[in-house]
């Protein structure tokens, strides 16, 4: 299947769908077992707990897509600097920097100008796009 602006965000059902749900369950069980039997040690530890888990969900998921952005912004430095001999705008948000990768090398230099001097949001850039260029491996 060719990625474009429509089918281009990936989710990883174990994690999104099966692992969130069993978490989300488990925060309602920890607060259902301290209305139920009130604020004890055993009610503090269950709900410390969840909260914990809670916390590592987020992490878990946050600290690779950081590492994955900084890869991101690091290639599309790269790319840019060789197509144009110049580094990009410093304007340029990480974020915007991601959403440009989707753009192809001919469209990337005029629409970076762009998004920096518009300040334009990662989607506005996204829609932006005439020429495609798959990412498949960020999930």
């Amino acid at each position: 299947m060719n990625q474009n602006y429509n089918n281009h965000q990936r989710l990883d059902p174990l994690f999104h769908y099966i692992l969130s749900l069993l978490l989300l369950l488990t925060l309602v069980g920890a607060i259902w077992f301290i209305i139920r039997n009130g604020v004890n040690l055993a009610a503090i530890l269950y709900l410390a707990i969840v909260v914990i888990l809670v916390i590592m969900f987020l992490l878990i998921r946050q600290y690779p897509l950081k590492a994955q952005d900084r890869a991101i912004r690091a290639e599309e430095n790269l790319r840019h600097f060789v197509l144009t001999g110049k580094l990009l705008d410093e304007r340029l948000t990480v974020r915007q920097i991601t959403a440009l990768r989707f753009a192809s090398d001919t469209e990337l230099p005029e629409l970076s100008a762009k998004a920096a001097s518009q300040n334009l949001s990662p989607d506005d850039i996204k829609k932006q796009i005439m020429n495609w260029k798959a990412d498949y491996y960020r999930v």
